[in-house]
Parts: C-alpha cells; structure tokens; sequence
C-alpha cells in the first residue's frame, strides 16, 4: 500500500526526493569523498618519496653539499642543474601569450621555463614520443603535456633567453613523467653541450626520516644560508589544515541548505496533508486498522529517503571519481562508507516526515474527513 501511494504522489515525491538527495550529495562529497581522494593522493606516493627539496645550490657548493651529507652518513642527493630561460620564438617566429587562448598556455609563455641538462633520459621519466638526443647536438626533450598545451610538435625549432643570451634547439622527443613520485623533473631537457655554460643552479629532491636527521637539515640551513630548504611534508600538513578549514566552513554553510530543504519537504508534506487524511480514512473505512494505514505512509516515506539517500551516495560516488581520474589523475578507491552514509542519512532525515504524516492521519476521524471531503 505504501508502495502504491509512493507511485500515486511520484512528480511531488520526485521533487522532494531530489531537492534532498543534491543535499546529501554536498555532504558526502565534503566528508567521505573527500576523504577518498586524500587517501588516493597518499597512496599514489611511493612510501619511499622525497620529502626535502633543496632550491638554489651554486655551482661552487655541489661538492659542498655531497660532503656534508656524507659526513653525516645521509644518503647523498643528486644535485640536478637547472637553468632559467623563457621562450621567444617557435620555428622563427616570435612567441607571445597572445598567440594562446587557454589560460594555462598563456601562463607558460609568459614565464620563465626550468631547463637541465643530462646525458641520459631520468629514470622515473618515460619516452612516449621521438628520440632521446645525441650527445653535442642542438636537441631537446619536452615533457609531453607542455608541448601538447603549447602546440609543440616533434621537429619543432625553439628559441630560448637565458639572461640575455639566445639559443635554439630542436625538438625530438616528448616525455611522460610521473609527477606523484615526488622527485625532481624538469619540462624541458637537453644535452650537457647545449646548456652547460649557461648561468645555472642546483635542485635536489631526497628523503630524511625524522629524529636526527631532521636535526642535520638545520644545521645545513645554518651552513649554507643561501640554500633553500623545503619540508613537504610541512607544506601539505599546513594544506591539509587550511583545506580543512574551508570543508568545514562550506559543511556548515550546506547544512543550512540542508535544513532549509527539510522545511521545504516538510511544506510540501503540508500541501498534500488533506489528500493523505482522505487516503487514510479511505482505508480505513474499507477495515484497515490504524497500524497498518500508519506504516503504509511511513513506508512511502522511508523509500522516498532511502530513494534519495542512494541517489546522493551514486552522485558522490560518481563526482569523486571524475575529480580523481579526470583532474587529480588518481585511482580511487572508494570504500563502501559513501553507499552507507547516503541511505541512512536519507532515511534519518525522512523518519520525521514519515512520523508527523502517519500520526496526523491516523488521528483524523474518517467519517469527518469524509464528510469533509465531500
């Protein structure tokens, strides 16, 4: 009978029902979807991943460095040269982000690219595209999402400023880089030849576990004051925190939405009060007893919950997923809490409803209502 009535009033329950499955959407997704996704982040990590960046290593300290951390018994960091240069033209013609629609394109253009040099391709780097260049030649490798934004093609001739000095080179190979594994890559790579004269400094990426070794990077500060130290695991902590915060002030902003629904649903429940009475009394006049016209009601309302609460944890489940694997490029694995928080919040947020519905029209008289009615 529930059932039947829950087919009966279906565009005004489907209404209901969605206003508070996008309600529930909102929360899942700030609470157990997000939760996924920082999970996925962290696991995308290798356990072994650096968490020390060195930034601004001079030519004249390389050596400094690799001795200071091998006194200290640390494992020795490879210094990795980085040179600063800006492109200025793309197969003899001048290059400007006005040449470019897309925002990210035209970021690019307009800053200064971090180039390094090496004999052979990085080890967490991958050929999708060409060949690697030969040594003594004028060639470049370029990772291969920056060349697809900018409209780079294999063959291509590209022109660099490094501190007002120019050069060109050509492009024969793209790479695929795995930027989760935390370790130092460059967007664009050549021969030591090409770039090795160039004004340059070192970066290295390497891991400390903590206790005295976190001590030895203060002293390495004090050492070396021009160096710059970066502790990622500080900065995503200190991220975490303030994306925290901001989850939390939207969860509170979208449970007034949320009650704000509830008072729609609740209006709604008003509107069809006296369509409910006269169902009620219906049955009752042909023998069913209080109970029963009670739970039949409760039960178009419970399924209207749990209708709702489904929807929510399938519209959750189905924008995480997007958010990890179209912009965050991770493999979540959401666990089955989403498909038990939706339904239950659904049917929580329900039972009211259903309790105030039953209770008003099994109160009613049938013959008034009827008499009423007519």
């Amino acid at each position: 009978i529930g059932l039947a009535s829950l087919r009966r009033h279906a565009s005004g329950n489907a209404i209901q029902a969605a206003c508070l499955a996008l309600g529930l959407t909102s929360l899942l997704l700030l609470t157990f979807t997000r939760n996924d996704l920082v999970d996925a982040w962290r696991r995308s990590a290798p356990p072994d991943a650096p968490n020390r960046f060195l930034l601004g290593v001079q030519p004249d300290q390389v050596e400094q460095v690799k001795a200071f951390f091998e006194e200290r018994r640390l494992p020795v960091p490879e210094l990795d040269p980085m040179v600063r240069g800006r492109v200025v033209s793309l197969n003899g013609r001048p290059v400007s982000e006005a040449d470019y629609s897309e925002d990210r394109a035209r970021r690019l253009v307009e800053r200064e690219f971090n180039l390094s040099y090496r004999d052979s391709p990085p080890p967490h780097n991958q050929i999708s595209a060409g060949r690697w260049f030969s040594a003594d030649s004028r060639e470049i490798s370029v990772e291969e999402g920056v060349a697809r934004t900018l409209g780079w093609k294999l063959g291509d001739t590209l022109a660099f400023d490094v501190a007002g000095e120019r050069f060109s080179a050509t492009l024969t190979s793209l790479r695929a880089l795995r930027w989760d594994s935390m370790k130092v890559n460059f967007f664009i790579i050549g021969p030591p030849s090409l770039l090795r004269d160039l004004p340059a400094s070192y970066i290295a990426a390497f891991r400390i576990e903590p206790g005295a070794q976190s001590q030895a990077m203060n002293e390495l500060a004090s050492r070396f004051p021009n160096i710059t130290l970066v502790d990622v695991a500080a900065l995503v902590r200190q991220a975490q925190d303030v994306v925290d915060q901001l989850v939390h002030a939207v969860q509170f902003v979208f449970l007034f939405a949320l009650g704000a629904g509830l008072v729609v649903l609740y209006s709604a429940l008003l509107s069809t009060e006296d369509e409910r009475r006269r169902e009620a009394a219906v049955m009752r006049v042909h023998g069913a007893s209080r109970a029963k016209v009670a739970a039949s009601q409760r039960l178009e309302f419970l399924a209207m919950g749990t209708i709702a609460g489904v929807l929510s944890s399938a519209g959750a489940a189905a924008i995480g997923e997007i958010l990890a694997r179209r912009v965050f490029e991770l493999d979540l694995d959401a666990g089955f809490g989403v498909w038990i928080a939706g339904p239950l919040a659904g049917l929580a947020l329900l039972s009211l409803n259903a309790w105030l519905s039953s209770r008003q029209a099994v109160r009613a008289s049938p013959a008034l209502t009827l008499r009423e009615a007519a």
